[in-house]
């Protein structure tokens, strides 16, 4: 099935202005549903598949366009993969107005390249950043910027794919 504009995607909540999911000014997606459930999530309510609202992929992309000094855009979740079809249409014209684009999985990027799933892959071939791995209440850690606990990492997804393997951003504005 082809994803188009007028998909839609279930939205657990919207930040129009984040300084926190990533540097400069991003617009955040919340998506809904994640298996993992990980115990002291940051957005319990985002766990549910069935929750959240439903939001075409244009109506996203028009909330977007909206902001002029958005540097980027971030998935975050809820588990952003599991709607990786509908979500590609959105990656693609985020890639199109010349935006960043950073994905929050809590899968690692090993077990996703096992994984092997064609949209999953084609959305993380539009993006830039990868945070992977789920949150770990016994590795939390306040200090680490834009991530919750120790064994999530900040990948460079063009190199990572490339590559085959996890490779740590050198950019400072996300490691800094």
């Amino acid at each position: 099935m082809s994803s188009t504009m007028s998909e839609t995607i279930r939205v657990a909540g919207i930040e129009n202005d984040s300084i926190t999911d990533g540097p400069g000014l991003r617009f955040v997606l919340f998506l809904q549903g994640c298996p993992r459930a990980c115990p002291g999530c940051h957005n319990p309510e985002a766990i549910p598949r069935e929750g959240g609202v439903a939001r075409t992929v244009d109506e996203l992309a028009g909330h977007i366009r909206k902001n002029p000094i958005l540097t980027g855009v971030t998935f975050s979740g809820g588990e952003p993969l599991l709607q990786a079809a509908p979500l590609l249409p959105l990656a693609k014209m985020i890639r199109e107005e010349g935006l960043d684009l950073a994905i929050y999985t809590g899968y690692t990027l090993e077990e996703i390249l096992r994984e092997n799933d064609p949209d999953v892959l084609a959305l993380l071939s539009l993006a830039d950043i990868l945070i992977d791995g789920p949150f770990l209440i016994g590795q939390r850690n306040l200090s680490l910027r834009f991530r919750g606990s120790s064994n999530q990492r900040i990948l460079d997804l063009p190199r990572s794919l490339a590559d085959k393997k996890a490779v740590w951003t050198e950019d400072e504005d996300w490691t800094g």
